[in-house]
């Protein structure tokens, strides 16, 4: 039993490998670019529409939605960012319905590239919506002697975002595994399922968490300028 696609190795040379992690996480991207472009290639605004196209927009609307309560921002600018995480950790995990598939999310490299992805964003996106200067200064709020803390802050939270993922997505793959050699007869469907569900809920937590950590830096500065955005 693997615990890890990091274990699972289909070539090696020297020190390089290819092992299931980059496989799958390329065969997640592959099928995400494929269905965007086969879904967004006839897009239309008048009736009557397309299945896939009002699914697309139902998701779309649905990942705006749940930018704008937990950010208390405006949607639009995060949604590239957010919705890309969301889609890519929900994909990787709906995907293991098949046998031979192993979940990227499974691999702490995977978790710890996306909680890097989401490190580097919330600078980013703080400076672009309160400049440099007023994000700066926040990592010396209240007082200059808690710099080294929120510094500590800072990268403490991004590792336990992609522990959490790795963690949850590990646990339960290992769960499933084990049951369904314990009781191959009848849990099967169910624990897959199980696995599913649970999948889905990780990729939710992960994208509110980014979402909010990224919201913390501009919201800090913003209610100190006076231009907190409804």
């Amino acid at each position: 039993m693997d615990i890890t696609p990091d274990s699972i190795i289909y070539w090696q040379w020297q020190w390089i490998n290819l092992n299931a992690t980059i496989v799958f996480s390329w065969l997640v991207m592959l099928i995400l670019v494929l269905g965007s472009w086969l879904i967004t290639r006839n897009l239309s605004i008048e009736p009557p529409l397309s299945r896939w196209q009002v699914a697309l927009e139902i998701i779309v609307e649905q990942i705006r939605q749940q930018i704008r309560d937990a950010s208390q921002q405006k949607a639009d600018q995060f949604l590239p960012f957010i919705g890309t995480l969301f889609l890519f950790i929900t994909m990787a995990n709906l995907l293991t319905i098949f046998p031979v598939y192993q979940s990227p999310a499974g691999s702490l490299s995977t978790t710890a590239a996306l909680a890097l992805c989401v490190f580097v964003a919330v600078p980013i996106y703080g400076i672009k919506n309160v400049g440099i200067t007023n994000y700066l200064r926040h990592y010396i709020q209240p007082t200059p002697v808690m710099l080294p803390f929120n510094l500590i802050s800072e990268i403490s939270r991004t590792v336990s975002l992609a522990i959490r993922l790795f963690g949850n997505i590990m646990s339960t793959s290992l769960l499933v595994a084990i049951l369904i050699s314990i009781v191959p007869l009848f849990f099967p469907a169910v624990m897959t399922l199980f696995g599913l569900l649970v999948g889905v809920i990780q990729a939710y937590v992960f994208t509110i968490l980014a979402m909010v950590y990224i919201a913390s830096g501009m919201n800090l500065q913003q209610r100190k300028t006076g231009n907190h955005h409804a």
